[in-house]
């Protein structure tokens, strides 16, 4: 697999901190094809087509963006769920002296890639389409140990009984199956799952998107308070852009396949620079009624290209409000870092 060149440089932002995750470059791609006998490709739909960041220990880094822009993908493509088309994925690993190196994950398969799944894991959007329906709470949760062939019968019972507690449920619960709980205990079954294998770095694919309002305050508390217990990373995927500055230390925003910023949190929200990103952030309710009288709404025109055809130029520049004629004639802009953290893909601002 070849490794293009990165998107962006991210040796700053690591230069005083510690990486845990590394993506570079990372494209995934899926073919169109045509023909009942003999298919040819005749086209790609490009997802993800070549974004980088770095993800450091202990902090969750949040990835926003419309629907259709390819956060999802970027993130089972990170955990080796899709198969990358290009690009390199590094997650940082302890040898058995204890010393720490990156291991390219792009380049695993087969036994090497089942063990290093013990480091990272993902929590799904749908509670209701990620657990099996004919499987009870405890063999769903105890799955990954069986698959890891992780202690005995008995003290696997015992371990599953101590997760369901530690998520908020009740250890008695092991012999009910799916459909016996609300959508909120069945993101608290999943997220049991995940925990499981004890593992560094999570993938968040919306977690609470799928769950009543009463219910999402509750869910982010408990991830916050198992990452705070842990020392878990995330990589956490949403819609909702104010829940996503309360939990995010850092977020990128991605559009069409491409983060277009990347800064942490309160400067994003604070000092949006991408013209996508302020007409994001424009549109984020204002408890207080008189901001939110002289709140000024960015009304983007046109629909998001298709990315199995995306313009030439900028992939913004056919909604882009401060577009011109440099938008349309050169590709699409680097993510530059314009000060410190704060990273940009905009010929405005660049």
């Amino acid at each position: 697999m070849t490794t293009p060149a990165p998107q962006t440089t991210t040796k700053s932002q690591a230069a005083d901190k510690d990486v845990l995750v590394r993506v570079q470059g990372l494209k995934k791609h899926f073919p169109i094809t045509s023909g009942i006998i003999f298919q040819r490709q005749v086209g790609a739909v490009k997802a993800v087509d070549g974004v980088s960041f770095d993800i450091y220990k202990g902090e969750t880094l949040g990835l926003v963006g419309e629907s259709g822009c390819g956060k999802s993908t970027t993130g089972r493509t990170v955990l080796q769920l899709y198969e990358p088309t290009a690009g390199s994925v590094q997650i940082k690993d302890a040898d058995e002296n204890g010393v720490e190196s990156f291991k390219e994950l792009t380049s695993m398969q087969g036994e090497d890639l089942r063990k290093m799944r013990r480091r990272m894991q993902m929590i799904f959007q749908d509670p209701y389409a990620s657990l099996n329906p004919r499987m009870s709470v405890g063999r769903i949760v105890s799955e990954p140990l069986r698959i890891h062939n992780i202690m005995g019968k008995k003290e696997q019972e015992e371990y599953v009984e101590a997760l369901l507690e530690r998520v908020g449920l009740n250890p008695y619960y092991v012999n009910r199956y799916p459909h016996e709980f609300s959508g909120g205990q069945r993101q608290r079954i999943g997220i049991a799952r995940a925990l499981a294998l004890e593992p560094s770095f999570i993938v968040a694919d919306e977690p609470i998107s799928a769950l009543d309002v009463s219910i999402q305050a509750q869910v982010v508390n408990l991830l916050e308070d198992l990452q705070e217990e842990l020392n878990l990373t995330y990589l956490f995927i949403a819609h909702d852009l104010s829940m996503v500055r309360h939990i995010c230390n850092r977020v990128a925003v991605m559009y069409l396949g491409k983060i277009v910023e990347l800064a942490p949190s309160n400067e994003l929200y604070e000092n949006p620079l991408h013209p996508y990103t302020q007409a994001l952030l424009s549109a984020v309710p204002v408890p207080d009624p008189v901001k939110e009288k002289k709140a000024q709404r960015i009304i983007l025109t046109g629909d998001v290209p298709s990315p199995a055809n995306p313009p030439t130029g900028c992939n913004f520049n056919t909604r882009c409000p401060v577009r011109f004629g440099l938008c349309y004639e050169d590709p699409d802009p680097p993510l530059i870092e314009v000060s410190p953290g704060h990273f940009v893909s905009c010929h405005r601002v660049i």
